[in-house]
C-alpha cells in the first residue's frame, strides 16, 4: 500500500491511497480460501470446489466487501502511522467510473482513493497558575429562606369551595375559550384550569376581570397581548375569552409548622427549612460556577491563539446559527430589531463559534494531559438526567442513545468539561468574595436582554454560549394560559 500526500496547506491535509492490483487479488484469494470448506456448490463436494470457480462466483463480491473494509479502516491506521488526529471524519473519495470500478473488482486495476481532513493543531499547553479567578459567594440569611418556605407553603394551601364573589387570592376554576378576530387560535382553550387571582399567571387585564365572579357566572373578557409577546401571531392583539365559572375557592391560612412539612412529604419544618437553603445555595452556586468558568475560559482564549480547524467551527457555527434564527422567528423579530445585520451579526458568531472549537481543543488536552476520566457511573447519571427531563419518552431517548453513533459522546463531552474545569481551578488562583444576591445575578441579567448595539453577546448569542458557561439561567415570568398546550399560546 502506498500513501502520498498531495495536499498540507494549513491544518488540510490530502492523501492518495493506492493498493496495489496483485496486493488486492491476493487478499481475495485468501479470503476465498477461507470459505472455501464452507460453501455448497451444486455438481461440487464440500471443499472440493476449484479456486477459480469460487473466484468466478463469488470473486467480484469478496473483493467489493474488501474494498468495504479497506475504506472503514485504513483511515484511521493511516493517520495513526502519522501521527495525525482528524478533527472530523476523513472524507474518502473513489472513482465514480463504472469501468474502472469494475476492473478493481475484478483485480485488473490498482484500487485507489484519496482521503481528505484536516488535522487537530498541535497544542503546547501553557502554565496555569498566573490565572486569576473571584468566586462571587452569596451569604444566605434566614429571611430568604422563609420568604422561599412561604412561596412553598402558598402553593401547598388548601381551597375550599364557597359562595358569593370570588375575590382577590381565590381560586377560580374556570373553562375558557380565546379568540382573536373571532376566531378561536391555538392554545388558547383550556377545561377545569385552576387560577388564583392575584397570581399574575395570565396575561395582564386576565385575572383581574374575574374579581367578583361567582360559581356559575359566564363572562367575555377582552384583554390585549403584549408588544413582546413569546408567540408573534398573538403580540400586541386584542383578544376575548369566553369563561364559564365552575367554582369559587378561598384558601386557607397559611401556617409554617411540622403539618407543612409532613404534607410535603418531609418529617419535621427544620428538615424542610434545610432542604429550601441547600436549594437556594445550589441555585446561587450554579451562577457563581457558571461565572468562574467564563472568567476561566476568557483568559484561556487569551492565552491560546491557533488555527482552528474550518469543519470543526463550521459545523459549530451552523448549530449557533439555526438557534439565533430559530430564537428570531420565536420571538417574531428580525436582524434589523436587533440593530445590526444579517451580514453583521455572522461575522460575530463566526467569531464565537472559533472560540468555542478553540476552547474545546484547548480543555481536551489539558484533560488528556491530566488523565481526566469520565467514569461509568457518571455517564449512567448523566443518562439518567436526560430520562427524568422527558418522563414518557425513556424508551424512545434510551434506544436514541444505543442506536445514534455519537450520541454517547454528546453526553461525555459535558462532563469531561467540567472536570477539566475542575482541575484547572485547582491549580489557578481564585479568590471568595461575598457579595449581595442582585449582584451575583446582575451581569447574567443583563446578558439576557435584547440586544442594543451589540449584537454578538446578548439573549440569543448567551444561549448559543450557555454551553461553555457564558450564561446562567434566569427564570422567566409566565403569561396568560395555564399549563399543556394553553402555555404555549395563549401564555
Amino acid at each position: 500500500m502506498q500513501v502520498i500526500e498531495t495536499l498540507a496547506q494549513g491544518l488540510k491535509r490530502e492523501l492518495k491511497v493506492v493498493i496495489p492490483a496483485d496486493e488486492m487479488e491476493t487478499r481475495m484469494n485468501e479470503r476465498l480460501a477461507e470459505v472455501k470448506d464452507r460453501v455448497r456448490i451444486n455438481g461440487f463436494r464440500p471443499g472440493k470446489v476449484p479456486v477459480s470457480h469460487l473466484k468466478k462466483v463469488y470473486g467480484k463480491s469478496i473483493m467489493a466487501e474488501l474494498v468495504n473494509e479497506i475504506v472503514r479502516e485504513k483511515p484511521t491506521e493511516i493517520l495513526t502511522s502519522r501521527g495525525e488526529k482528524s478533527a472530523t471524519q476523513p472524507e474518502v473519495a473513489m472513482t465514480e467510473d463504472e469501468a474502472e470500478a469494475d476492473k478493481i473488482l475484478n483485480a485488473q486495476a490498482d484500487f485507489e482513493f484519496t482521503l481528505a481532513y484536516e488535522i487537530i493543531p498541535a497544542i503546547e499547553l501553557k502554565d496555569a497558575t498566573g490565572i486569576k479567578v473571584t468566586r462571587e459567594v452569596v451569604e444566605i440569611g434566614d429571611d430568604e429562606v422563609n420568604e422561599q418556605i412561604l412561596r412553598i407553603a402558598e402553593s401547598a394551601r388548601s381551597y375550599e369551595s364557597k359562595k358569593g364573589k370570588a375575590a382577590d387570592g381565590d381560586r377560580v376554576t374556570i373553562d375558557y375559550l380565546g379568540k382573536v378576530d373571532g376566531v378561536a387560535f391555538d392554545g388558547g382553550k383550556d377545561e377545569d384550569a385552576e387560577l388564583v387571582l392575584g397570581s399574575n399567571r395570565f396575561i395582564p387585564g386576565f385575572e383581574e376581570q374575574l374579581i367578583g365572579v361567582k360559581a356559575g357566572d359566564e363572562k367575555t373578557i377582552t384583554v390585549t397581548f403584549p408588544a413582546d409577546y413569546p408567540a408573534a401571531n398573538l403580540a400586541g392583539k386584542e383578544a376575548t375569552f369566553d369563561i364559564t365559572v365552575k367554582d369559587v375557592a378561598g384558601a386557607a391560612p397559611i401556617e409554617i409548622n411540622d403539618e407543612l412539612a409532613t404534607k410535603l412529604g418531609l418529617e419535621s419544618v427544620d428538615k424542610l427549612k434545610e432542604i429550601v437553603r441547600g436549594q437556594i445555595e445550589g441555585q446561587y452556586g450554579s451562577v457563581t460556577r457558571q461565572k468562574v468558568k467564563r472568567q476561566l475560559l476568557d483568559q484561556l482564549d487569551e492565552l491560546y491563539q491557533f488555527e482552528t480547524p474550518e469543519r470543526l467551527v463550521n459545523a459549530e457555527f451552523d448549530n449557533i446559527w439555526r438557534q439565533i434564527n430559530t430564537d428570531l422567528e420565536q420571538a417574531g423579530k428580525t436582524f434589523a430589531d436587533e440593530e445590526t445585520t444579517e451580514e453583521e451579526a455572522r461575522v460575530e458568531y463566526r467569531k464565537l463559534a472559533e472560540r468555542r472549537v478553540r476552547l474545546g481543543l484547548v480543555l481536551s488536552e489539558i484533560g488528556e494531559k491530566a488523565g481526566v476520566q469520565v467514569s461509568d457511573d457518571e455517564m449512567q447519571r448523566s443518562l439518567f438526567e436526560q430520562l427524568r427531563q422527558f418522563p414518557g419518552q425513556e424508551k424512545q431517548i434510551l434506544d436514541y442513545f444505543k442506536n445514534t453513533p455519537g450520541a454517547a459522546a454528546s453526553l461525555r463531552a459535558p462532563l469531561f468539561e467540567e472536570k477539566v474545569v475542575d482541575h484547572l481551578l485547582s491549580e489557578v488562583s481564585v479568590t471568595d468574595k461575598t457579595v449581595s444576591k442582585e449582584a451575583l445575578m446582575a451581569e447574567d441579567e443583563s446578558e439576557d436582554k435584547p440586544a442594543k448595539k451589540a449584537p454578538a453577546k446578548k439573549k440569543a448569542a448567551a444561549k448559543a454560549e450557555a454551553a461553555e458557561g457564558e450564561e446562567a439561567a434566569a427564570p422567566k415570568k409566565k403569561a396568560p394560559a395555564k399549563k399543556k398546550a394553553a402555555d404555549e399560546s395563549a401564555e
